[in-house]
């Protein structure tokens, strides 16, 4: 009997674990290639990112290690997906194409494209689950519409069915003769980080979630906007597949406690947005919320870039986005804070602050950028009115970053204030600033702006677009 032959097209299911498509096609086919398609649309495009470039080019050198350990090797190819399956499909007799299903409307109309071009030599396509939890797609109103507000979206989907956990295949095998491919040293974009937030690739990612449930995640409800610590920094490695959400899910809930219950409902999160950006894939350029659609946007270059490099004045602020600058990864508050004060404070337009969080961020994803950009901005699904999410950024720095640990690792030059000063070191003394080493408008900047006259200023820019 002939032996048949499947290809794996990987995108951001970058593991062996708890992988549908690939444990389906190690079931159906003899022969199994694991394809990783070298995007230039994506590598080069709108939000080119030298830092999560690299950092998926270490996930696949990792992929290929774990994949040659059963037996197999990734194989890659330069190109669009359109022209490389086909063709590999063609070359290798392949009858078969297997993939995770994704959500963004770039990615739907890339697979539209890869299925119908399949087809058409008899090859089949065949999508599978495994970016999420759950099937985003399923969840309904009673109305039978789409969700737009999370709580009934979580509510729904806990009830939805879900798929048991897979281990990975026992053994994998190439055709005999195949050209793999090499992954380029590194990406031929600038930028790099100076201290990358995690390692990438599946080993690390499993290693850090079995320290994260080890006992971490006991105190997440307690500790998770601890600007210092709190949180699982998982989120890279479920961005890009390298541990699966379903199985971190499953095991968080076997875990048990409050703690555990408090991180399964932010995975949920992540589910959502996907679910929002399914639904109304128009939110990747346009507001949720049409009235807002009016509102008018500043053009602060100066401001803007202040705000890109830490320089606004504002200890918390500028903490966050040099630790992002730094690492390619922020706190989930600083994300907020930072995200309020650009659209409210500064009144820039949130799309510059989703554009510049995707060239930065390893894990950055649309569904989950865009929702988050827009949840800030108050112009998206949330249903908290605008006044609700004009995060002060003293009060948020005083409240969870009490001791300053967190501003003090990322502003250097504020290592000396004290305490009691850190979040508003302007009104240091002349003597206190002389103290602590720190002249302001010298050593660090003066406010860019006075926040409660920029939170007057936001409410009626957007009471007149709710008029």
């Amino acid at each position: 009997m002939m032996e048949k032959t499947a290809i794996v097209w990987l995108r951001r299911d970058l593991r062996t674990h708890d992988h549908p498509a690939l444990s389906a096609a190690a079931e159906s086919c003899e022969r199994v290639v694991p394809l990783f398609v070298l995007d230039r649309r994506l590598l080069d495009g709108r939000f080119a990112s030298g830092p999560r470039t690299a950092f998926m080019l270490g996930c696949l050198r990792e992929l290929d290690e774990q994949l040659q350990a059963l037996g197999g090797g990734l194989c890659l190819r330069d190109g669009s997906p359109e022209q490389v399956l086909p063709e590999l499909a063609a070359q290798l007799g392949a009858s078969e194409v297997y993939w995770t299903s994704d959500v963004s409307p770039f990615a739907l109309e890339r697979d539209r494209r890869v299925t119908k071009r399949l087809k058409a030599i008899g090859v089949e396509a065949i999508p599978s689950p495994g970016n999420f939890c759950a099937d985003v797609s399923l969840p309904r109103t009673k109305n039978g519409k789409p969700f737009s507000v999370f709580t009934p979206f979580w509510k729904a989907e806990r009830e939805l069915p879900r798929r048991p956990l897979l281990p990975p295949p026992a053994v994998l095998r190439l055709p005999d003769g195949l050209d793999c491919g090499a992954l380029p040293e590194s990406p031929q974009l600038g930028d790099q980080l100076a201290e990358p937030f995690c390692r990438p690739g599946e080993p690390a990612a499993r290693a850090a979630l079995e320290l994260w449930l080890d006992g971490p995640i006991d105190s997440y409800a307690e500790l998770h906007d601890n600007l210092s610590g709190g949180t699982s920094g998982l989120s890279a490695w479920l961005r890009w597949g390298c541990i699966s959400a379903r199985e971190t899910e499953q095991r968080a809930q076997q875990r048990g406690g409050e703690g555990a219950e408090a991180f399964v409902r932010q995975l949920a999160w992540r589910d959502f947005y996907a679910h929002v950006l399914l639904m109304f894939p128009d939110n990747l350029k346009l507001e949720y919320q049409a009235k807002f659609r009016q509102l008018e946007w500043v053009s602060d270059e100066q401001g803007f870039t202040a705000w890109c490099e830490g320089q606004t004045g504002y200890p918390l602020i500028d903490a966050g986005m040099r630790q992002l600058a730094a690492t390619g990864w922020m706190h989930n508050r600083a994300r907020m804070v930072v995200g309020s004060f650009l659209t409210k404070d500064l009144h820039i337009d949130w799309r510059r602050g989703e554009e510049w969080f995707e060239r930065r961020l390893l894990d950055a994803e649309p569904s989950q950028n865009n929702g988050n950009w827009q949840w800030i901005a108050s112009t998206g699904v949330d249903p908290a009115p605008y006044f609700r999410r004009l995060f002060n950024p003293i009060l948020q720095q005083q409240r969870f970053d009490p001791r300053g640990d967190y501003v003090r690792r990322w502003v250097p030059e504020l290592a000396n204030v004290p305490t009691k000063r850190l979040a508003e070191p302007w009104l240091m003394s002349d003597d206190e600033q002389a103290e602590s080493g720190c002249v302001i408008g010298s050593d660090y900047p003066a406010p860019l702006v006075e926040h409660k006259q920029e939170r007057l200023r936001a409410i009626e820019r957007y009471k007149a677009a709710s008029a």
